[in-house]
């Protein structure tokens, strides 16, 4: 009786492996291969390093990289003067590419990008790490590339990239070499400027709405790198890479436009073709915090006179009279209170009555404010907790003034 073996090759089935063509080998695509670059040798294992030149003419969307205004405002916003007094080539764009999004030990930067200004334009450096093993080779030669800067610019890094990187210098035993360094976060300061006008503050936002740049096909969500350096860890391809190199270029390099945008803004805001005056009356009101009230009140006149969103108009003009108040010119903040009190606001009744009872002495005029933001709360749609508050405050006030003028009649 035939075995199952000889049965199975007299049914042509072919037995053990001897006659199956060999595996086809992966087709690997290096870094190298795909992205020009080369490899540094830091004496503690190779990185890849990805660099391109911008010449000074070189403009992003509509805006130039180079600085054109020193940030003395920007500094004075980020608490240290000294960015203002720094020559530009010590200032150092950085923007990082990770493998999660959440921090954490467990997230590395597996590519870094970092920009500065050089005598011939912009000098920009990409970092990446062909496999976790090369992260020391990566941050010795990013400390290297950091040497000469004093002050960082990123946009989110206060809170993600600078920490990150830090968590990585001090696992390997060693100092980060961002101690000590100033840090500009752009993304803060793009919230206090753009967020009356734009929903989304994001760097790619930003890139089209204020810097009116865009980006190529090769362009790619933030969201999906983390699992195309796995995807690369896995199967050896670099080729999807490309796009990541492309995104994180872009994003140092608006790092640079934003900034170089941001400070011609804050230091001659009238003079900016591309500004709004949505943008300016936030300009106005960080130039008010910081101090500078005499520009901050030019630039609330021109936002007021030019017509604003009737939210950003009331606040303008809520801003601007106390800051009449505060330097004790009323004869400049009564009519902007009454403007405010015919647009049915509050505080306007208040500053008026105090006015006419304290400064000017006119009980009358005090009483008849008075009166007028009686009237107004009973008809307002102020909260009702508000409404308690100022019915309670004015109804004292009206006893006061009532007792004030009896006795003067008497």
């Amino acid at each position: 009786m035939a075995t199952l073996s000889e049965r199975l090759k007299a049914m042509g089935v072919k037995i053990g492996t001897q006659d199956l063509p060999p595996p086809e080998q992966r087709k690997s695509y290096p870094v190298e291969e795909i992205v020009a670059g080369r490899f540094v040798d830091t004496g503690n294992g190779d990185t890849y390093v990805i660099e391109e030149d911008f010449p000074i003419s070189y403009i992003h969307g509509q805006v130039g990289l180079q600085i054109a205004n020193a940030p003395r405002l920007i500094a004075e916003w980020a608490g240290n003067q000294k960015i203002a007094e720094q020559d530009p080539e010590a200032i150092v764009f950085l923007d990082t590419e990770t493998s999660g999004l959440a921090g954490g030990t467990g997230t590395f930067a597996f590519l870094v990008g970092v920009g500065r200004y050089t005598p011939e334009g912009f000098h920009l450096a990409q970092f990446f790490m062909r496999d976790p093993l090369e992260e020391p080779a990566l941050l010795i030669a990013l400390e290297e590339f950091l040497a000469p800067c004093q002050t960082i610019v990123s946009f989110n890094g206060k809170a993600f990239d600078v920490p990150l990187l830090d968590t990585r210098y001090t696992l390997q035993g060693w100092k980060s070499p961002f101690k000590g360094l100033a840090h500009v976060d752009l993304l803060h300061l793009a919230r206090r400027l753009w967020r009356d006008r734009l929903p989304s503050r994001t760097l790619a936002n930003l890139e089209v709405q204020i810097l009116h740049a865009s980006r190529t096909d090769e362009e790619i969500p933030g969201w999906m790198i983390p699992q195309m350096y796995f995807d690369y860890l896995r199967d050896g391809d670099a080729r999807p890479l490309k796009r990541v190199f492309y995104h994180n270029a872009m994003d140092v390099v608006s790092l640079a436009a934003l900034l170089n945008h941001t400070s011609a803004l804050l230091e001659n805001p009238s003079a900016q073709p591309m500004s709004e005056y949505i943008d300016l009356a936030a300009v106005a009101r960080l130039l008010d915090e910081l101090g500078h009230t005499d520009k901050a009140a030019e630039l609330y006149e021109t936002c007021l006179n030019a017509g604003l969103p009737e939210e950003i108009h009331n606040d303008t003009l809520y801003r601007l009279s106390l800051l009449h108040k505060h330097n004790n010119n009323y004869l400049a903040a009564i009519p902007l209170w009454e403007q405010a009190a015919a647009r049915r606001k509050i505080y306007a009744y208040e500053e008026l009555a105090k006015y006419f009872e304290h400064h000017a002495l006119d009980l009358n005029s005090a009483l008849k404010w008075t009166q007028e933001a009686l009237a107004f709360i009973d008809t307002s749609d102020l909260p009702s907790a508000d409404i308690r508050q100022w019915k309670s405050e004015f109804k004292h006030r009206l006893q006061r003034l009532q007792r004030k003028i009896n006795s003067k009649m008497e």
